[in-house]
């Protein structure tokens, strides 16, 4: 964690906050476009075309999956979250769409308003 940490250190806060608001919103878009996907493979299974579909969607969906769990650590520090809060932005990252709910209720400075 050391190494990851001490790599997002070289940029600021609000560069951090604006990643890590796409990364969530983009993570929960590319769990869209696989449902999508796998509903395409499902109804023609038998075709090439929505094969390719789920794979380049699936590789897309790890990308931002990847970079929302990397990017958990230095916004963790950002908003001071404590154990709890962290805990379940991690578990966010395994429900469909969670992560837009981590990003509209966690990721802010003055929750406590």
């Amino acid at each position: 964690m050391n190494i990851i940490e001490k790599y997002f250190s070289k940029y600021p806060e609000d560069k951090l906050i604006k990643w890590f608001k796409q990364v969530c919103f983009a993570e929960a878009v590319s769990w869209l476009l696989l449902f999508s996907a796998m509903v395409w493979i499902r109804t023609d299974h038998d075709e090439l075309l929505p094969t390719i579909y789920i794979i380049i969607i699936g590789n897309i969906h790890g990308l931002f999956f990847t970079l929302y769990l990397l990017l958990l650590l230095p916004v963790r520090k950002i908003f001071s979250w404590d154990d709890e809060d962290s805990i379940f932005a991690l578990c966010a990252a395994f429900f469909p769409f969670a992560t837009i709910w981590v990003e509209k209720k966690l990721a802010r400075k003055n929750r406590n308003d």
